[in-house]
């Protein structure tokens, strides 16, 4: 990197110029300024000397600012101006451009409003550093839902990560030189627990009565599947396939991760599915997530004699935990379930040996 001032002779004149050399690239400024050359007999007269002193002075400091410009890019000084802009409009921005998803979007947000309380008024891209974002973390572990409950560590998690998301994108777009977020320790992910049935669980609910019969073909498919409520939602006929070497399957597009999986099925499982319909079609046509459907399924679990809080997404869990206590390698599991990490399956694998150490617990000898 350098900036050199160079001369041409140009005509009667002398043309001052520069010579920018940059990240392998040379490039050259004419600065319209002009140097009177020595004449071949004589010498210039004081006047012109004079004027040739101040021509090249100006140029030199013309150098002089285009070599600190180009310094201040490199070491984080250009656009200052940027870094005094609102950080709470940037972010709302950024909220907007993700109103495509709608988990996504709630998540952003609710981490806005709490990041609204935490400043009060706003606050600019500068102001942001190390104890600002420790700050902002004390503030979570203190924070309450609209419920007037502490918010769980996996949400102030989430927050903090979209927070520093945005100050991800911002040094992205060039509005600030350096991400504070990157000298800040993180926050851990608590244990989420995981509701799930037993095999004898499960069977009791397969055979109970639930007064929405669609909802309980989903979700003993997804017991047998380990498919998300978001997929089963979503399926089409023509994911549901069939080929004389891998049977039945499912070739389809998850909704969360945006990968293209391959999902065998059971015989079991594909007649749950009931008859085919056209190929655009809904499998679980009909099938819906409120407060009232969730109800409706704890009271079914409850039917089957179940007093474990149950969601549909125990269902998933459950094809999980049955599969490891069945002998299914780790690896197949994850694979089955469509995890990108195998870190996110092991979660299961704890759950099968705190079972296994609570029955190895039941055999207790007396004296």
């Amino acid at each position: 990197m350098n900036v050199k001032l160079r001369q041409r002779l140009k005509g009667d004149k002398i043309s001052l110029y520069l010579d920018i050399y940059t990240s392998g690239k040379r490039e050259y400024e004419y600065l319209n300024l002009y140097l009177v050359p020595e004449p071949e007999k004589g010498k210039l007269t004081k006047e012109q000397r004079d004027e040739n002193r101040k021509t090249f002075v100006l140029a030199d400091g013309i150098r002089s600012k285009r070599f600190l410009e180009m310094m201040n890019g490199t070491y984080g000084f250009r656009d200052r101006e940027k870094a005094k802009g609102s950080f709470l409009r940037f972010v709302e921005y950024l909220i907007q451009k993700r109103n495509t998803s709608k988990g996504n979007y709630d998540n952003w947000d609710s981490m806005f409003k709490h990041l609204k309380k935490y400043v009060k008024t706003d606050v600019t891209f500068n102001q942001i550093n190390k104890q600002w974002l420790e700050g902002f973390k004390d503030y979570l572990h203190v924070a309450k839902t609209p419920a007037d409950k502490l918010l769980s560590q996996n949400s102030q998690l989430a927050y903090y990560s979209k927070l520093c998301a945005a100050l991800k994108q911002a040094y992205r777009d060039g509005i600030i030189q350096k991400n504070p977020a990157e000298v800040v320790a993180g926050l851990k992910a608590g244990e989420t627990e995981r509701s799930f049935l037993t095999y004898d669980e499960l069977q009791a609910m397969f055979k109970a009565d639930c007064d929405f019969p669609i909802l309980k073909q989903a979700f003993i498919f997804s017991a047998l599947s380990g498919l998300r409520w978001s997929d089963v939602e979503k399926l089409t006929w023509v994911e549901v396939q069939h080929s004389k070497e891998m049977g039945y399957y499912i070739r389809f597009r998850q909704k969360k991760t945006k990968d293209t999986e391959t999902l065998p099925i059971s015989d079991q499982a594909y007649q749950l599915l009931g008859e085919r319909r056209n190929l655009e079609d809904q499998v679980f046509e009909g099938l819906k997530y409120s407060a009232w459907h969730n109800l409706k399924l704890q009271q079914w679990a409850m039917r089957a004699g179940i007093t474990k809080h149950i969601t549909f997404h125990s269902a998933r869990h459950s094809f999980a935990t049955l599969q490891l206590t069945l002998g299914t390698d780790i690896y197949t599991v994850s694979k089955m379930l469509g995890h990108k990490n195998l870190k996110t399956t092991q979660v299961y694998a704890k759950v099968i040996d705190q079972k296994k150490q609570e029955a190895a617990n039941k055999i207790k000898l007396e004296l």
